[in-house]
Parts: C-alpha cells; sequence; structure tokens
C-alpha cells in the first residue's frame, strides 16, 4: 500500500503479488483478481496461477459467474459450492467448467469502497472446505488492501489519468499474456515457467513486468538473457 504512494508503482505486479499472497495465506487452489474496465467490463489483471484451464474460467465470468454478480451488486458470494443447487441454477455455464478443472467450492469478495466497486478478488478451492467467518474476514481484508491501494494511487492523480490507471493494468495485462506464450514457444516450456521467469528477471533488473513483458513481445529484450531457473 505505501508503494501506491510512489511514481514507480507498478499496478501489475502489485496485484500478482496479493494473489499469490491469498493462496499463501487463506490456504486456497488459485485466486484472481479483475477490474471492470471503462465499459463496465470484468477482465483478469492478476492470477496466482496461469494454467489455461485457470484463466479460462475468469473469463468466463465476464459473461456468467458469480464475480459478475458481486461486481454488480457489492456483495461478497462465499462458500459456493460448485456442485451445489445455488451455482448449478444460476451460473450452469460457470460450475460445470469449474469442476471440469477441479475446483469443488469458490469465494467472491467485491474490491469496494462505499458504493464503488473497483472488481473482484476470487478465490478456488480444490476442496469442499467452509470458510468459517475469520477466514470471509481475512479475504475481504486483502482485497479491501487492493482497493486501497489503487484508490491511493488513484487520488495522486488528475480524474483523466485516473481512468488511465486501470486502463494501464489491463493493457499490461496483455502484454504479459502475450510474452508468456511468446516464451512457452521458444523455449518448450509450460507458461507458469515462462511467466516465473518473467517475472524474476524483471525483478532483478528493477524493470516493470509489463515494461519487461511488452520488450520481449517487441523483440527489443535478449530472452536468452532471462534465467529459466
Amino acid at each position: 500500500m505505501a508503494d501506491s504512494l510512489t511514481e514507480e508503482f507498478d499496478v501489475a505486479e502489485f496485484l500478482q503479488s496479493l494473489a499469490v499472497r491469498c493462496v499463501e495465506l487463506l490456504g486456497v487452489s488459485v485466486a484472481g483478481v479483475l477490474l471492470a474496465d471503462p465499459e463496465g467490463e470484468l477482465e483478469l489483471v492478476a492470477a496466482s496461477g496461469e494454467h489455461v484451464w485457470v484463466l479460462d474460467l475468469f473469463a468466463l465470468q465476464r459473461e456468467q459467474g458469480p464475480c459478475l454478480d458481486c461486481y454488480h451488486s457489492g456483495v461478497a458470494h462465499v462458500n459456493i459450492a460448485l456442485n451445489g443447487l445455488e451455482a448449478t441454477t444460476t451460473w450452469p455455464r460457470f460450475a460445470t467448467r469449474a469442476r471440469e478443472a477441479g475446483y469443488a467450492m469458490t469465494q467472491v469478495l467485491p474490491l469496494r469502497q462505499g458504493d464503488q466497486t473497483l472488481g473482484t478478488l476470487n478465490l478456488f478451492q480444490a476442496k469442499p472446505q467452509v470458510m468459517g467467518p475469520d477466514e470471509i474476514a481475512l479475504a475481504q481484508a486483502l482485497a479491501d488492501v487492493a482497493t486501497i491501494a489503487i484508490l491511493q494511487r488513484r487520488s495522486l492523480e488528475q480524474s483523466e489519468v485516473e481512468r488511465g490507471q486501470l486502463q494501464e493494468a489491463l493493457t499490461s495485462r496483455i502484454d504479459i499474456e502475450q510474452a508468456k506464450g511468446v516464451l512457452a514457444e521458444r523455449w518448450k516450456c509450460t507458461v507458469d515457467e515462462a511467466f516465473g521467469a518473467l517475472r524474476r528477471h524483471a525483478r532483478a533488473n528493477r524493470l516493470r513486468l509489463a515494461e519487461c513483458a511488452r520488450q520481449v513481445v517487441a523483440g527489443e529484450l535478449d530472452t536468452e538473457g532471462i534465467r529459466r531457473g
């Protein structure tokens, strides 16, 4: 949160770290942060796992799923059993896809301040384990951290640039996705391995993750210099 007050603050890197911390602290299988673009469409900007089926699940929630409902209502949807009546009747395609990916439960928390909702924090669990009140409170606290950091950053800039800050995160995600694909294809490895190497290289060289990804896609970065392990 303190980093959000500096000029070098990287929204994409911050939210990526938060997604990873959610998995570590809450014991869930995967976590993702979705933000609304200027048209109100949810876009994935960070995920703790980069598997294709994980990204597909988040992408599906632009059309159907608890993330969409949480964003519009500003109310958390917790302890959703993916084979339960609510999930199978309210979001049938989403529930089926999530079960096929190996998940049994999901939790969705709003990134909200007052009546303003910026997006959602989505958690998936492989085991059908209900989260208790303390765990839900921690999950919402992590979502609030993301909200506060984004809004703090926005408060330092003019309204036109404020909108650009969220757009920057969405654009950064596209660059990162393309860079992962380039590296995975070039190295014949998984996208998870490619992303890990890209992130380590950015940190080691004090580059913004999005800028490092852009250089890979544009062919401006010698990928032979990126350590894969």
